[in-house]
Order: structure tokens, then sequence, then C-alpha cells
């Protein structure tokens, strides 16, 4: 029996954590799975009840879990915070650093039956795009040396050659399972910690001969997203560069309730979230998407429980619904049957 950690959050998070373990229940009986659950608070929620969006009750539960997925935190509420007790910052940022999330993996995913929601013009878009952004999440300039005064400021973009080789390593190993390809996103003209990074990625390389390596600046890199998404397959990038592409390609795909990701430490234990928000303005009206949070739990099952067969059924059955014409408020389309989000997991679930 797997036992995951769900944390659901602040706002629309408690929503959509329930489809998403509603379509986990769905596909614990068709693939003979077992799955036991221990709630914990976090974000603001949390903060309300423990003084910290990050009780130490919270991280004990993560640590005797197999997996965390986590659901969305923040709010208006707790905008007034310190920076050092913003809820964001204490409950996302702490448990990467304590359970040492380097890699985050976000697909960006354009569905034949949603290319038109898209902001790319139709002859771009075309029948869809599916490419992963594999960003490097303990490095750069987030976690370098920090120097202010009144007259200057600096950030120091340190890499050291464990962080590069171990997020090149995902990279390829997962190119592995599409289509063979990394694409290194850096600023090697410009960055020294850049050329760094570029060189041991190309280092790593020769450990996966079956895998096509090439590279692009980053500048140049967030105009071709836009212009030719199709042509990239797994791209493999800096903290900061990741930060700016995995957003521009959220937006690509029409919906940040359709986005979601993963991050993962060395041995494997995943943190499993959608990238949007809290929605507060949303909560509680059965109006948010929860197709983000229910991939999420797919590529927990990938990446934490090696169980391919049932994230790619989850990831059908999403597909299916779509194709049947169900679509939540925002990513309803003409001649669509608009849902809410009880009714979406609902149709997700009974379609495994």
């Amino acid at each position: 029996m797997k036992k995951i950690a769900v944390l659901s959050g602040d706002g629309i998070g408690p929503e959509v954590m329930r489809e998403a373990l509603k379509v986990l229940s769905a596909a614990e009986k068709k693939y003979n799975l077992s799955f036991s659950y221990a709630y914990a608070d976090v974000g603001g929620i949390a903060f309300d009840k423990h003084n910290t969006a990050l009780p130490q009750e919270t991280i004990t539960i993560c640590e005797e879990a197999d997996a965390v997925l986590f659901g969305s935190v923040g709010g208006p509420k707790w905008d007034h915070l310190p920076v050092e007790q913003k809820i964001e910052r204490v409950a996302l940022l702490g448990l990467r650093k304590y359970f040492g999330f380097f890699a985050n993996l976000r697909p960006a995913v354009v569905l034949k039956p949603l290319c038109s929601i898209s902001p790319l013009r139709g002859e771009i878009v075309k029948e869809g795009f599916n490419f992963l952004i594999v960003r490097e999440l303990t490095g750069d300039a987030y976690f370098g040396k920090k120097y202010s005064d009144a007259n200057q400021a600096s950030d120091e973009m340190l890499y050291t050659r464990l962080e590069v080789e171990r997020i090149a390593r995902v990279a390829f190993e997962t190119a592995r399972k599409r289509k063979k390809k990394v694409t290194c996103v850096d600023k090697a003209n410009v960055l020294t910690s850049s050329i760094f990074f570029r060189k041991i990625v190309m280092e790593t390389a020769l450990q996966f001969p079956d895998v096509v390596l090439d590279f692009i600046y980053i500048d140049n890199a967030t105009m071709q997203i836009i212009a030719r998404p199709q042509s990239f397959d797994v791209i493999v990038t800096t903290n900061l560069f990741g930060d700016i592409l995995s957003d521009e390609a959220a937006q690509l795909t029409g919906s940040i309730g359709l986005a979601p990701s993963a991050s993962l430490n060395e041995k494997g234990f995943g943190l499993y979230e959608p990238m949007g928000g809290s929605a507060p303005d949303i909560a509680g009206k059965n109006i948010a998407n929860p197709i983000a949070q229910i991939l999420s739990a797919a590529l927990m099952l990938r990446y934490s429980f090696a169980q391919e067969k049932a994230a790619q059924a989850i990831e059908g059955a999403v597909l299916r619904v779509l194709e049947q014409g169900y679509r939540t408020k925002d990513i309803m389309q003409k001649g669509c049957k608009e849902v809410g989000t009880k009714e979406m997991g609902t149709l997700i679930a009974s379609g495994l």
C-alpha cells in the first residue's frame, strides 16, 4: 500500500483535491492499486490554526508518506504577513528545501479538443503539442548570495557540478521515454553560469547516446515556444529561466487550470501540484477546473509509483471527456456543455 500525504491548502484547493482523489479511487479499482491518505494543513489554513504555513506535524506526515499531493495555498487574506511568514514562501519553498526537491517537471500540453482556446493562431497550434520543461530548483540566483545597499544590489547565479549533472540526468532519462530529444535552454553567450551549465549538460549527454541534444538561448526560446511549440520535446534549463518558460508555456495551453507539475528529489520522492493559484474568489462555487489537480495525480502515479498504465489511463480519460464536449467555465467553447468541478471529476473517474 502506498501512503499519500494530502495537503489540500486554501481557496479552491480542497475542491479540486476531492476530484483528484475521486479519480485516484477509480484508478485503484481498475489497476488493483492500494492507497492510504494522510491529511495535513498547509498554507493559509495552517497559519490560522498553527501560526505557520508549514507546521512540523505536516512535515512529519510528508516524511512518513510515499508522495505528496499538494493543492494551492495563499490568498489576499494573508497578504499582510511579513516576508518571513509569507504563505507561499514558507509552505512551498519550505517543502522544497526540506525534502531537497531539485527537479521540477512541467508538461506543456494542448490537446486537440482544446486547440481553439490556446492564444496561439490555428496554423501554429495545429492539432496540439506536448513538451516538457525540466527546471532545476535548488541553484541559480534564487539561492545564491545576495547583496544590497543604497546604491547597488546583486544576486549570485551559482551552480555546482552536482546540481547540473542531476537535473541533466532527469531530462535525458525522461526524454528516453518520450521522443528522445533534449533542448538545453541557457544564456551561454553572456553568462558564465550558463556556460558552465551547458558544459555539464554536454558531458552528461555522453551517457545517453540515443538522445539528441540541442541548444537555444533563453531569449530565442521564449519566441520559439510560441512560433513552433511542436519542435520541442524535453527542455532542460536553470531555475530562473525555467520559472519564466514554464509560466509562458502554461499560458499557451489556454488555461492555468489544465497545468500540472511534479517536483522530485534524488530518491524519487515527489510533490505533485497544479500550477494555478488558490483562486479564493471562486472557491466554493463549484466552477473551478480540477483537471490540473487530476493530472498532477497522474504524474504522481508515473514518477513516484511507476504506474505508467494507470497514469496514461487518467490522461486518456481526461482527453475522452474533453472530446465528448464537457468543459468547466474557464475552458468553455461554443457548442460544448458546461459542467462544474464535481461533475468534471465524476466524468473523468467514470471514463476510467
